[in-house]
C-alpha cells in the first residue's frame, strides 16, 4: 500500500517496481500503482513510444486516472489473469481502475483483434473526484502532434448528451510526422437504477511548458457509488472519421468522393468488424471475453509442483511477451531502464535472443503449453535457415525477424531519475557471442524431445550449425554479458555523431561460451542418435566435444582459487553465468570441481564471492573490465540458476536442497506487488533494469519445477 499526496504538476518517477504490465501479444502498456500508462508502444513491442512516462517524467507521455484528492492504492490483477485492477481509497470513497487490451477468447472468431487500450473506472463506494489525463508524445516525445475535440459516431445516436454542445465528443490525436493517429473516446454507465449515468466534457490541455510537443486531453470529473466510465484509446481504421449522414445517397457519397457503401455504413449501427459501434454492451463482452481468453489459458498449464501461484504468475507473464504474429518471444517489453539508478547500463531489450530461446522452451513444455513452444521453434528455425554468408547467426533479432536493430541515443529524454543515456535499439545484435549457439541446438533439442518433428532439410541447415561450431570453437568472443554497442560511435537522436564511451570489444576466450559450444556439439550428436539422422560428420563432432570438454578443464580451472574461472585469460576472475554448468549437464552437480565453483559464488563479494544478502551479482565489476562503466545490481537471472544448482546438488547433499529452497522463498519476496520480475535487484532491494524481464521468469519456472522433483527425491 503507498500513500499519495494530492495530486501535483511536479509528480516524480515511480518507482521500476511499482508497476503492472498488460498486453495483447502485439504490444503491451507498464502502468504505475498509481494509475498512470507509463510506457505502450504502438502499434507492436518495438514501434515508438507514445506514452514513455517512466523515462521522462515531464514530456515522456502518459495516460493517468489518478483522485484529486488524498488516498492510498492497492492494485492487483484479476485471479488467473493479466487484467490490471488498481484500487484508489480513502474516507469518502473507494474507485477502482480496471485496464486491459482486449483479447478474443480462443474460441472466438467473430472479431478482429482490436487495437485499444481500455481504462475502466469505477466507484464502489461513496464518491470520489478523479481527473484523467491523456497525454501521448508520438515517436518517443520527438514528434509533434495536432488535438481536436470532434463529435464520436462510434456510440449509438440515442446515447445521452455529455458535452455543452449536446452531443458526445472524442479527442483526436494525429502526429503527420509519426504517422499515426489516435483517438479518444469514452462511455459512461451507472450499475444502480436510483444512480444517473455521469456526464463529463473532455477538454485540451496545454503541457508544452512540460516539452509536449502538442496539445493533451483532460477532464476533472466526479463519481459516486454505482457509476462507472470506461475509457478508450485506440488507433482508428481507416475513414473512420467519415462525416454521418443523416440521408446518405449515392450523389451525395458521389459529391463527397467516398463509396456510397461506406457513407451508408457511416450513417447506421452497421459498422465494420474493426470500428464496431461503442457501446456498454460491447466493452462487457471485451472485458469478459478478455478475461476468459487468460484464466483458459492459464488452465492448460500441467504444472503441479510448490510455488504454483508465483510459477503461473511467471506463465503469464511470459505469455504476454510473445508476438503472436511471428511467435517470437521479446526479451522485454520495455527499453532503456537502468541497471544502476543514474547509471549509464541502459538497453533496449524489445528484441528476441538466441540465448533466451532454449530456456525459454523449456520453461513452455515444462508447463504443458506446446502450441507456444511449437510457434517459438517455427521463428527460431526461420533464423536457422536464413544464416548470414558465413555461416554465422544474428545473436537476436527483432520480433519480425529482422536482422537489423539499429542503436540510437534519444539525448532530449532525461531518463528514469536521470539515468542516462536513453537508448533504442541495440547495437549488439551483429556482436560475435559464440554461446548462441549452444542454446539454439538445446533449443532444437528440447523441441524434438517434446514437440514437433524437425524434416531433413531443416536437420541439414542444423547439421550447418554443429559445423560451424567446429570451425569456431577455438575463436575467443564476446560472451553473456555484452548488450553494449560495438565501433566508435552511435548515432544520437538528431542524428549526430559522437564517440563512445561504453565501448565493449575485447574479445576473450569466456569460459561460458566454450561450454555452450560443448552444448552445441552435444545436442548435436544426441539429436543424431536419437531421430537417427544421417551425420556424415559424426566422428569429427565426437572428437570435437570431447576437446573442447578437455580445453575447459585445463584452461578455464583455477586450482590455487578453486573455480572455474570467467575466461581462460582471466583465471582469476569469478563468473555467475558458470553456474550453468550442472542445468546444461556439461558437469554433474556433485562434481567436486562444480560444488567447489559454486561454494566459491556463494561467499560474500568481501570474501571473494559474488552473493549479497541472497541474491548474486553476475561479476564483479572492480575485478574486471567490461568497458561499460557504472555500477549494477544483483541479476535475477544468475541467482535463479545458483537456487536450480544448490537444488541439483542438493539431491546428493540435502543441506544445499535446504539451502536452495530457502534462497528461491527469500528470492520471491523480491517480486513486485503484483508477482513480476525485473532485470536486476540492488543492495536496498530496489529494483532495476527492464521490466517485466523474460529471462528471470523463465528461470524461476524452471528453478521451481527442479526444486520440487529434487523435494521429491529425483535425482539427476
Amino acid at each position: 500500500m503507498l500513500n499519495v499526496s494530492q495530486p501535483k504538476e511536479d509528480r516524480g518517477y515511480i518507482s521500476i517496481a511499482d508497476h503492472g504490465l498488460i498486453g495483447n501479444l502485439r504490444t503491451a502498456a507498464l502502468i504505475s500503482i498509481d494509475g498512470s500508462v507509463e510506457s505502450y508502444c504502438v502499434p507492436d513491442f518495438d514501434s515508438p513510444s507514445i506514452f514513455a512516462r517512466i523515462l521522462d517524467k515531464d514530456k515522456g507521455g502518459h495516460f493517468s486516472v489518478t483522485p484529486s484528492v488524498q488516498y492510498t492504492t492497492k492494485q492487483s490483477y484479476l485471479p488467473s489473469s493479466n487484467i490490471l485492477h488498481t484500487k484508489y481509497l480513502n474516507e469518502k470513497g473507494v474507485a477502482t481502475v480496471t485496464d486491459f487490451l482486449p483479447r478474443n477468447p480462443t474460441s472466438s472468431q467473430a472479431r478482429p483483434l482490436l487495437a485499444w487500450l481500455i481504462r475502466r473506472v469505477e466507484v464502489i463506494r461513496g464518491s470520489m473526484p478523479l481527473r484523467m489525463e491523456c497525454a501521448p508524445a508520438f515517436n518517443y516525445a520527438r514528434s509533434p502532434h495536432k488535438t481536436t475535440i470532434i463529435p464520436d459516431t462510434s456510440v449509438p445516436s440515442t446515447y445521452p448528451p455529455a458535452t455543452e454542445a449536446g452531443s458526445h465528443h472524442k479527442v483526436l490525436f494525429s502526429s503527420q510526422e509519426a504517422g499515426l493517429k489516435l483517438d479518444l473516446r469514452y462511455v459512461a454507465d451507472s450499475g444502480l437504477d436510483s444512480v444517473p449515468e455521469p456526464t463529463i466534457q473532455l477538454k485540451t490541455l496545454d503541457l508544452t511548458p512540460q516539452g509536449h510537443l502538442g496539445l493533451s486531453a483532460y477532464v476533472d470529473f466526479e463519481l459516486h457509488e454505482g457509476q462507472s466510465i470506461t475509457f478508450v484509446l485506440r488507433t482508428p481504421p481507416p475513414d473512420d472519421d467519415l462525416p454521418v449522414e443523416a440521408h446518405p445517397s449515392p450523389e451525395r457519397a458521389k459529391e463527397m468522393g467516398v463509396p456510397f457503401e461506406k457513407l451508408v455504413m457511416g450513417a447506421s449501427t452497421l459498422r465494420p468488424p474493426e470500428d464496431p459501434m461503442l457501446t456498454k454492451g460491447l466493452l462487457r463482452e471485451l472485458l469478459e471475453g478478455t478475461n476468459r481468453y487468460w484464466t483458459s489459458w492459464v488452465r492448460r498449464s500441467t504444472y503441479k509442483g510448490s510455488w504454483k501461484e508465483a510459477v503461473h504468475r511467471s506463465a503469464l507473464a511470459l505469455k504476454l511477451l510473445i508476438y503472436e504474429p511471428t511467435g517470437a518471444v521479446v526479451a522485454s517489453p520495455t527499453f532503456s531502464l537502468p541497471e544502476y539508478i543514474g547509471g549509464t547500463r541502459n538497453w533496449d531489450y524489445r528484441a528476441s535472443w538466441i540465448r533466451d530461446s532454449s530456456f525459454t522452451l523449456y520453461a513452455l513444455i515444462r508447463l504443458g503449453f506446446t502450441h507456444e513452444a511449437n510457434d517459438y521453434m517455427e521463428f527460431i528455425f526461420d533464423r536457422v535457415r536464413d544464416k548470414n554468408p558465413d555461416g554465422s547467426l544474428n545473436i537476436m533479432y527483432t520480433i519480425h525477424g529482422e536482422k537489423d536493430f539499429p542503436e540510437a541515443e534519444l539525448t532530449h529524454l532525461d531518463g528514469h531519475k536521470g539515468s542516462k543515456p536513453v537508448r533504442i535499439g541495440n547495437g549488439a545484435i551483429d556482436h560475435v557471442q559464440l554461446d548462441i549457439y549452444g542454446e539454439l541446438m538445446d533449443c532444437i533439442y528440447l523441441s524434438q524431445k517434446f514437440g514437433k518433428p524437425l524434416g531433413y532439410d531443416t536437420w541439414v541447415a542444423v547439421r550447418e550449425i554443429v559445423d560451424f561450431v567446429i570451425e569456431n570453437m577455438h575463436r575467443p568472443d564476446l560472451s553473456i554479458w555484452s548488450v553494449s554497442t560495438r565501433g566508435d560511435s552511435v548515432t544520437t537522436s538528431d542524428n549526430l555523431k559522437h564517440p563512445l564511451r561504453e565501448v565493449r570489444d575485447r574479445h576473450r576466450h569466456f569460459t561460458y561460451s566454450k561450454i555452450m559450444m560443448w552444448v552445441a556439439l552435444d545436442r548435436g550428436i544426441r539429436l543424431a542418435d536419437k531421430r537417427s539422422l544421417p551425420c556424415p560428420r559424426r566422428n569429427e563432432w565426437l572428437t570435437a566435444r570431447d576437446t573442447l570438454y578437455e580445453d575447459i578443464m585445463h584452461k578455464a580451472w583455477n586450482p590455487e582459487k578453486g573455480f572455474f574461472a570467467q575466461s581462460y585469460e582471466d583465471t582469476d576472475v569469478l563468473d555467475s553465468s558458470l553456474l550453468i554448468m550442472p542445468l546444461v549437464f556439461f558437469s554433474t552437480p556433485a562434481d567436486p570441481r562444480f560444488l567447489s565453483t559454486l561454494r566459491q559464488i556463494l561467499k560474500t563479494p568481501e570474501r571473494g564471492g559474488l552473493t549479497s544478502n541472497g541474491l548474486v551479482y553476475r561479476y564483479d565489476v572492480s575485478k574486471t573490465d567490461d568497458g561499460v562503466g557504472g555500477e549494477e545490481g544483483t541479476f535475477c537471472l544468475c541467482t535463479l540458476w545458483c537456487v536450480e544448482a544448490l537444488g541439483r546438488a542438493g539431491a546428493y547433499d540435502p543441506p544445499l536442497l535446504a539451502r536452495a529452497v530457502a534462497m528461491f522463498e527469500d528470492f520471491l519476496q523480491y517480486t513486485n506487488h503484483v508477482g513480476l520480475c525485473t532485470e536486476e535487484i540492488s543492495d536496498a532491494g530496489e529494483a532495476l533494469g527492464n521490466a517485466v524481464q523474460g529471462f528471470t521468469h523463465v528461470t524461476l519456472i524452471s528453478a521451481a519445477y527442479n526444486l520440487s522433483r529434487m523435494q521429491e527425491g529425483y535425482k539427476v
